[in-house]
């Protein structure tokens, strides 16, 4: 989406380490009304799969998940980072995320009262890269009975095996600006 590609190179930073910021407009300060543009192209892209739920992570996937929604006319569900509740386990479907941001893995949950085998589900998600996040939450959508009917991601760092390794499971990935290559000197190369 040429629309999201001059974007990033307007107002996103390359920084050391292989990090991306996108904070001015996508993932900390948000831009609805273009949120709402990449929402749309979501809709335009899975319009005729039955989307009847969206599914994303905590917390940078929901702004773009919820504008996604309004076109889908459906709910959004979001996986939640673990924490200690009186909520038991036999209540939730559980996954585990590896952050390489952090160098942690962490679990995820959603309530299995939200996710089940009547659920078409699409997820949407800000960044995809190694694909951790996103294999957490194809597993929760397994564990459910739940259909996938695909992947919509803002940014794929196409460079990274996050994407292919998903498409090499039968499952669609649309990607709105896939990056070739990035670095500090050169910016943002697009696929």
């Amino acid at each position: 989406m040429e629309l999201l590609e001059q974007r990033i190179i307007a107002d996103g930073q390359v920084r050391p380490g292989d990090v991306l910021k996108v904070d001015s407009f996508l993932n900390h300060q948000l831009d609805v009304d273009f949120i709402s543009r990449l929402g749309e192209e979501f809709y335009r892209l899975y319009q005729d799969c039955g989307v009847n739920k969206i599914l994303t992570l905590e917390s940078n996937g929901i702004s773009i998940a919820c504008l996604t929604a309004q076109h889908f006319h459906c709910p959004v569900l979001f996986a939640k980072k673990k924490v200690k509740s009186i909520v038991t386990s036999d209540k939730l479907w559980k996954s585990t995320v590896h952050s390489f941001t952090h160098n942690t893995d962490h679990d995820v949950v959603v309530s299995k009262k939200y996710l089940n085998e009547q659920d078409r589900v699409l997820i949407i998600d800000d960044c995809l890269a190694n694909g951790s996040a996103m294999s957490a939450l194809l597993d929760v959508c397994h564990q459910a009975g739940a259909h996938v009917v695909g992947v919509g991601v803002a940014i794929e760092k196409a460079y990274q095996d996050g994407g292919k390794s998903i498409r090499r499971r039968g499952i669609r990935v649309e990607a709105l600006a896939r990056i070739a290559s990035m670095n500090v000197e050169d910016g943002v190369k697009f696929c």
